[in-house]
């Protein structure tokens, strides 16, 4: 069977069956693509462990692949190889013993409190060609940096889940393809309220909750990448849209926020994607280190100037 059939059976199933995002059905169809370009098979059952061993070789030491690159190519892989052994067209998943790295636990790329506050200075000071855009923008940044949402997060939000009167945010179908309810603060709350304000000013209609400009439609993700990009030149502050998300989530614990309720907040599967946010924090962590019960001990033996400490 050919596999780049199978592969679209498998979205299919993945989109209808599954409820997978439109972000992952890419995933999966960008992975089968190009290890079906770089291997030149065509059939399902010529697949072996042996290609799969070649192929992720050449990916960690020709291509540089990251373990994490690694990693999610192989899950991917594993995943449709065994949709493809229920179906009975193999009988064996190639990817199934495939040596894995482990994989690096680096900490989240974020802006310190001082930065965020200064992009969405430099976000609402641009010099825009219309009024609507200065307000949408900093909405957008500002949801972004307030409440955690993902650009695509972002794109799919309608107008009916942004309740300011309650304070709320409903993400339908989110991280995970999950629902969450994301609280706003007064801040966030203003500043939506004003971007509103524009927009009926404008007679938007369409259901999304950021609107393009001039058009009546929802803003593309092409265009938020774009908005991103003239951001970063203008503020000369080096980020992305993801570490906006991971801004959020480091300053919650800054400001006190339990692990649990930033947890949920985030729409993690499981807390302990959301721990890492305790050590990407140099306050928190000062905070706590100021809790040792020696950190403040009365009568500590002074040390003279002169006196050698060797």
């Amino acid at each position: 069977m050919d596999i780049r059939v199978l592969g679209q059976q498998y979205y299919s199933y993945g989109n209808y069956l599954r409820g997978f995002s439109p972000h992952t059905i890419k995933r999966y169809k960008n992975c089968l693509d190009l290890f079906q370009r770089e291997t030149g098979v065509i059939e399902v059952d010529q697949v072996t462990p042996e290609m799969i061993r070649t192929w992720f070789y050449k990916g960690r030491t020709v291509r540089g692949w990251s373990a994490i690159t690694f990693l999610t190519y192989y899950r991917t892989l594993l995943t449709f190889f065994k949709w493809c052994i229920r179906e009975r067209y193999i009988t064996n998943n190639p990817v199934a013993d495939l040596e894995r790295p482990r994989k690096e636990k680096r900490l989240p790329r974020r802006l310190i409190k001082q930065e965020a506050l200064r992009l969405l200075e430099v976000v609402y000071n641009y010099p825009y060609r219309h009024p609507y855009l200065r307000f949408r923008n900093h909405a957008l940044f500002a949801t972004f940096i307030l409440a955690g949402l993902s650009r695509q997060e972002a794109v799919n939000l309608k107008l009916t889940d942004v309740d300011v009167v309650n304070r709320s945010i409903f993400v339908h179908l989110g991280k995970g393809s999950k629902d969450r309810i994301i609280p706003m603060n007064e801040r966030l709350r203003e500043i939506l309220m004003r971007y509103l304000e524009e927009r009926r000013r404008l007679k938007k209609t369409c259901p999304e909750f950021f609107a393009s400009y001039p058009q009546n439609r929802g803003f593309a993700e092409e265009g938020i990448r774009l908005l991103v990009e003239n951001i970063r030149k203008a503020s000369n502050i080096r980020f992305t849209a993801h570490m906006l998300r991971h801004t959020f989530a480091t300053l919650m614990i800054e400001g006190g926020c339990d692990i649990y309720s930033l947890s949920k907040m985030m729409g993690h599967a499981d807390i302990s994607t959301t721990t890492i946010y305790l050590a990407a924090s140099v306050e928190h962590l000062r905070a706590q280190i100021s809790k040792h019960p020696m950190s403040a001990v009365e009568g500590s033996i002074p040390i003279d100037e002169g006196q050698s400490v060797g």
